[in-house]
């Protein structure tokens, strides 16, 4: 798993100058106006949205990413599969980006966003199209929008919108391997 880890790591740190410019001055600022409250990014990577938005803290299941994070001044935290470090209630937005696909049964880490995150939560979720989730052999389910919403409706979270990124249309999932589909929602109140 460490090497994997590692490799995973690295690709990462080689990620195009273009996709930095996308990221920080087209999606992570569409996100950021969807967020409240303190926000926590599971699976942050390297830190890219911890970058763009200062005040966000970060999980990783990767040590070589949580490293890097820490390295470079950033609040991350070492998470252990499936158990977010942090008490309940302890957010009021998450961002699951680009994670939930490298996921066969994602029932034990829904159960813990559900558990972090405070009543009428945002839970933004990012997921490839299909020929981005056909493109890495570590993908393992595939979700289009009625997917995502039968899945997290089982969680207590109703979809708000949804927006295909970076062009709002589903016709490019197909063609356009960095097409995502990335959805709001808000954990509902107990009744």
């Amino acid at each position: 798993m460490t090497n994997n880890h590692n490799k995973y790591h690295e690709y990462l740190q080689s990620r195009s100058k273009l996709g930095y410019l996308y990221r920080n001055f087209y999606l992570y600022p569409l996100l950021t106006k969807n967020l409240k409250g303190k926000v926590l990014d599971v699976g942050c990577g390297i830190g890219d949205f911890l970058n763009f938005k200062k005040d966000t803290v970060g999980i990783d299941i990767n040590k070589d990413n949580i490293d890097y994070c820490i390295k470079n001044g950033l609040n991350a935290k070492l998470m252990v599969e499936d158990k977010i470090p942090f008490q309940n209630s302890s957010f009021d937005s998450i961002i699951l980006d680009n994670v939930l696909e490298h996921i066969l049964d994602p029932e034990n880490l829904l159960n813990e966003i559900n558990r972090v995150l405070g009543d009428e939560g945002r839970l933004i979720i990012g997921v490839p199209g299909l020929k981005g989730y056909a493109s890495d052999s570590d993908h393992k389910s595939y979700y289009d929008i009625q997917k995502l919403k039968d899945t997290l409706h089982k969680f207590n979270f109703n979809l708000i919108k949804f927006r295909f990124m970076p062009i709002n249309s589903n016709i490019f999932t197909k063609i356009f391997s960095q097409h995502c589909l990335y959805a709001i929602f808000e954990k509902r109140g107990l009744l």
